[in-house]
């Protein structure tokens, strides 16, 4: 029997004001508070909230056949609480549900995990307790920035204690194996991995309205008969794509929340269900493992980090960004730590591309990939001077790595007592039940000696 599994992303970036060379020094707030209220106001009227009622009433109406995944970074959630509470409020009654699984994002919706293991763990164990401070939910699996994934970003979040992620059916490491099958990561077998079907995704996030397109118009019953006519063994159909896709990039006025609302009554005609990742990765085997030694992503046709990482730009960004990343840890200053997730957003560095995908490329307030360097640089260049201002002059990299590793080691220590402690506590509890066990047992015998000494 085919499943379906949805999964939908909700990120929305704080984004960056224009700030010259001469605010370096004397302007320490980067945002354009202007524009971060309109774009989350309006991504809320036009796609969040009659996007999740339509996911709502779609769970309540199969009365729980439908399900549905998903991922919102910590940014966003912060975006939310602060602008728009009536979503959190409808995301909590989605979870209330039971037909939607909340999986764990990184916190700010950047790629630290291809640069700074301890800052990505960070990241990934604070989205984690995000979620489950908000709807209640232990995440189980995962899914990356961008969908990116290698085998290393794998043995972490394997090491986490993850059992699944989620990653884009790249054709260069599928090569001629269908995304429809479980598979697992060759360094961690216990470490399932789901592969998104791209076309079927892009099908609905992409092409729904688009008049040109050979398909169009695509109706459920449509879009399901693809589905059905697979072959029969291919039974996990990943689809996913940003929440905003309904709404923004395919508008109400294209019917396409009326296209979901159909999805399930013409899925139940053809026996086809609907599962949650981790329903899939506890019901399902692994057929293969798979090896993906360079990290691949969702984003354009190479589908690798090129769309962030790929020109002399990006890399100087990005690298002078996290040249500063252990003094933040050290730090205690709670802008600085604020300044830093909202610095890591992938978006800051998207825009630096220069890519020619065939493709317009949302360049935000920038009118160029240089434009959007030299802004950035400067609000960086602004950023370091504050992080370093909150150590001393003399204090070097050499001697942070060396007061972290004695950090971390301090902590692995007082892990380590607080178990000698656990396990000497539950010693000491069944010792004391053991002599009172006995105690109880040698007051028995007595009375039951006494007992008999009386009859006769």
């Amino acid at each position: 029997m085919k499943t379906i599994c949805f999964y939908f992303e909700i990120h929305q970036i704080f984004h960056l004001k224009r700030y010259r060379f001469f605010d370096i020094g004397t302007e320490h707030y980067y945002y354009d508070e202007y524009l971060n209220e309109t774009k989350i106001s309006d991504v809320v009227e036009r796609s969040y909230k009659p996007a999740i009622k339509t996911l709502i009433e779609m769970v309540k109406n199969t009365n729980g056949a439908f399900k549905v995944a998903l991922g919102i970074s910590g940014v966003a959630l912060e975006q939310l609480e602060m602008r728009a509470p009536c979503v959190i409020d409808l995301l909590k009654e989605l979870a209330n549900t039971g037909g939607c699984e909340f999986v764990s994002e990184t916190y700010t919706n950047g790629l630290s995990s291809l640069i700074d293991e301890v800052c990505f763990r960070n990241e990934v164990t604070r989205q984690s307790q995000k979620i489950k401070q908000l709807f209640g939910v232990q995440p189980s699996v995962f899914r990356n920035t961008g969908m990116v994934y290698s085998d290393e970003i794998g043995s972490i979040i394997a090491d986490m204690g993850f059992k699944g992620i989620l990653t884009e059916g790249a054709k260069h490491i599928l090569g001629w194996k269908s995304p429809h099958y479980v598979y697992h990561s060759e360094q961690n077998p216990e470490l399932k991995i789901l592969f998104r079907d791209f076309k079927l995704s892009d099908d609905i996030s992409l092409r729904f309205s688009n008049h040109e397109w050979n398909e169009y118009p695509l109706y459920a019953d449509k879009y399901i008969g693809w589905i059905d006519s697979m072959p029969k063994e291919e039974k996990v159909i990943n689809i996913y794509m940003p929440l905003d896709a309904l709404g923004v990039y395919q508008p109400l006025s294209s019917n396409i929340l009326e296209f979901f609302k159909a999805i399930p009554a013409c899925a139940a005609e053809k026996g086809i269900t609907f599962s949650s990742p981790s329903e899939i990765i506890a019901k399902s085997k692994s057929i293969s493992p798979i090896e993906v030694l360079y990290p691949i992503s969702c984003i354009d046709e190479e589908r690798d980090i090129s769309a962030w990482l790929g020109n002399v730009l990006q890399r100087e960004a990005f690298n002078k960004l996290f040249s500063v990343s252990e003094k933040v840890r050290l730090c205690n200053d709670k802008r600085v730590k604020q300044d830093w997730d909202y610095l890591q957003a992938c978006d800051n560095f998207r825009y630096m591309s220069t890519k020619h995908t065939g493709l317009k490329i949302d360049r935000g307030i920038y009118d160029s990939p240089y434009d959007a360097f030299s802004n950035y640089m400067n609000i960086l260049a602004d950023f370091i001077n504050r992080v370093n201002a909150l150590f001393p002059e003399d204090v070097e990299n050499e001697e942070l790595n060396s007061l972290l590793t004695t950090i971390k080691n301090q902590g692995k220590e007082i892990e380590a007592l607080h178990k000698k402690i656990d396990i000497l506590e539950t010693k000491a509890a069944n010792g004391e039940l053991k002599k009172k066990k006995e105690k109880a047992e040698k007051s028995a015998t007595t009375k039951s000696k006494a007992a008999k000494a009386a009859e006769k």
